[in-house]
This record gives C-alpha cells, sequence and structure tokens, in this order.
C-alpha cells in the first residue's frame, strides 16, 4: 500500500514538474503576443499585466514605419531557397555517398562533417572579403551562398546516416522493373527519408530565418536586410517602443511556428519511421 502511494505522489510530481515547465516554455510567447497589443504607457506601468484595450496600431507602425513587410519578404526568400536547395544538394550527395563506395569516398565525407565543426563567425572576415573581391556583395542572392555552404554538412550527414538504413532491395526491385537513378532518387528513396527530411527542414530554415552575422555584414543595401536586422532597427538611440518591437518579433516568428506545427509529427515519429513495413 505505502508503495502504491509513493509511485502516484512520485508521478504526480513528475507530471506537475512537466506541467510547469511547458507553462514556462509557453509563457514568453503568449507574454510577447498581448504586449504587442499594448501601449507604450500600459507596457511602462506594468510589463506583466494583460491590455485594457486591443491596440493592433502597433503591427500596422511595425509594417509602415519599421517596413516589416520588406525584412518578412527578404527573410522567407533566402530562408526558401536556402532549404530547397540544401536538401536537393544535400539528399543527392549523401544518396552517392552512402550508396557508392569509390576512391576519397571517406576524404569527402569526413570535410563534409568537419564543416560542422568551424565556428560560422571565425570565417566572417574572410567571407567578406572573398565576397568583395568576387563582386558578389549586395546582391539578392547574397546570402543564399552561405546559408547553403553552411546548411550542406548537417543536411548530408542526417540523410547518410538514414539512407544507410534503407534496403537495397527496394532500388533493386525498380532497376528491374525499369526505373532510373533518378526516378529512383527522387520517387522512391526520398519519400522514405520523410522523417529526417522534415527534420532537416525545420533546422535549415530556423538557421537561416534567425541569422544575423551574415545579413549584417554582406549587405548595405536597405532593401535587402532580413528581419533580425530590421527587428534591430526598432532600438532606438535613448527608448525602445516594445509594443512595437513586440508586434515586430510576432510577425517573425509566426512562420517559425507554423512550420514547427505542420512538420514536429514527422520529427516525433522518429529517424528511421517507415521505411520498410513487411
Amino acid at each position: 500500500m505505502k508503495l502504491k502511494i509513493l509511485k502516484i505522489a512520485s508521478q504526480t510530481f513528475i507530471n506537475l514538474f512537466m506541467v510547469i515547465f511547458s507553462i514556462t516554455c509557453l509563457f514568453p510567447l503568449i507574454w510577447m503576443f498581448y504586449s504587442s497589443l499594448k501601449t507604450q504607457k500600459e507596457f511602462s506601468l506594468d510589463i506583466i499585466s494583460l491590455p485594457g484595450i486591443l491596440h493592433f496600431d502597433n503591427y500596422i507602425e511595425a509594417i509602415k514605419v519599421g517596413k516589416m513587410h520588406m525584412f518578412f519578404g527578404n527573410s522567407l526568400f533566402n530562408s526558401v531557397f536556402s532549404v530547397v536547395l540544401i536538401i536537393i544538394i544535400g539528399f543527392v550527395i549523401a544518396y552517392f555517398l552512402s550508396r557508392y563506395n569509390f576512391k576519397m569516398r571517406n576524404l569527402i565525407y569526413v570535410l563534409f562533417l568537419f564543416g560542422m565543426l568551424v565556428p560560422v563567425h571565425s570565417l566572417l572576415i574572410p567571407l567578406f572579403i572573398q565576397f568583395k573581391v568576387l563582386w558578389l556583395l549586395d546582391k539578392r542572392f547574397t546570402l543564399i551562398l552561405p546559408y547553403v555552404a553552411f546548411g550542406l554538412p548537417m543536411a548530408i550527414f542526417l540523410f547518410e546516416s538514414f539512407i544507410k538504413s534503407v534496403p537495397v532491395e527496394i532500388e533493386e526491385a525498380a532497376y528491374l522493373d525499369g526505373s532510373n537513378t533518378s526516378t529512383i532518387i527522387f520517387k522512391i528513396v526520398l519519400p522514405v527519408c520523410r522523417p529526417v527530411l522534415s527534420t532537416i527542414l525545420i533546422l535549415s530554415f530556423l538557421n537561416s530565418w534567425n541569422e544575423f552575422p551574415f545579413a549584417l555584414i554582406l549587405l548595405r543595401k536597405q532593401s535587402l536586410k532580413t528581419i533580425p536586422i530590421g527587428l534591430s532597427n526598432f532600438n532606438g538611440a535613448y527608448s525602445v517602443n516594445y509594443p512595437q518591437l513586440m508586434a515586430a518579433m510576432v510577425i517573425a516568428v509566426l512562420p517559425v511556428i507554423i512550420i514547427y506545427l505542420l512538420a514536429s509529427k514527422r520529427i516525433i515519429e522518429g529517424m528511421t519511421a517507415g521505411s520498410v513495413k513487411g
């Protein structure tokens, strides 16, 4: 009887701890949202309390004055193109690395993995000099190049590890049915990699969407700046309009939340879900 009571008490304590922990994770998002509907005076008097009247003017000002629509479009362009290129290039490279044993295969794989160990910030100055010499600064595609380069090592590592777990017999059967290599890669193997594909999509999108140093160093034109740079513009020399800043932050985090909600199920399924059944 005592053991049963002790088990129930411990389980209750664990559940209570998890509920409190979940609230601490969700509260900053909730606080940011309702703070964006306050006036500057309400926020200054009490940063925790709910707004008396909902002020959606902060969103209008964030778009009109802060030009969040322009920064949002630039970030979306860079992130979408970067993610697409990372997935396509990374998947193709990982497929050939996992399925073919050729000379210097291990060296190439190690070089890609080494890219995960290099501190990004240590390459800011040499990358800026290189882009300046090659006339690649202040272009629409400027940020896509480093985003893809630094996103490929992780994508190749995850894809390569997952493809190794996919039975080769599936591809052999497809070859016997008359399928060519491109059909097998993109119509048979790629759909099997959906769980890891979702993981790469989310991580690559987050890295591109939230990236700040490259956007600050490689771009000087205001029309090409991204959301992290745009958010820094809300900090004035002597004061900050926090409700407008919160409104801009809500606009910035919405795509990330939507993508996570759409793809989180695939991540939870696990890295080896649905490869082969029967």
